[in-house]
């Protein structure tokens, strides 16, 4: 459905000389191929998701720049930040070094 004369024109714009292209290439006295067919299927069907991709980029409503630094700003505040601990602070245990290799692992 489309919605504006605008669009139906950009539309149309699009697919009449794809249309008129197609006729001219079609041989005057064979007829279509199989591969003729496929093609003039396939050159459909990707003009026609090119146009749904353009008519739906035009209607996404535009974001406004404090939005988008508003929802910047929410996710680093919801972000966790694990601070890092320093080994060597008062109080804190030294990691214990490797030693010996325990029996119930060393067989």
């Amino acid at each position: 459905m489309i919605r504006h004369r605008a669009t139906a024109r950009s539309v149309s714009a699009v697919l009449l000389p794809l249309f008129q292209a197609v006729l001219l290439l079609l041989p005057a006295t064979g007829g279509l191929s199989l591969a003729d067919v496929a093609l003039a299927a396939t050159a459909a069907a990707g003009t026609a998701l090119a146009v749904c991709v353009l008519l739906a980029a035009r209607c996404a409503p535009a974001v406004a720049p404090t939005r988008v630094r508003t929802a910047i700003r929410d996710r680093d505040r919801r972000t966790a930040f694990l601070p890092q601990r320093d080994p060597d602070a008062k109080g804190r245990t030294r990691p214990r070094a490797p030693g010996h290799a325990l029996l119930a692992t060393a067989a």
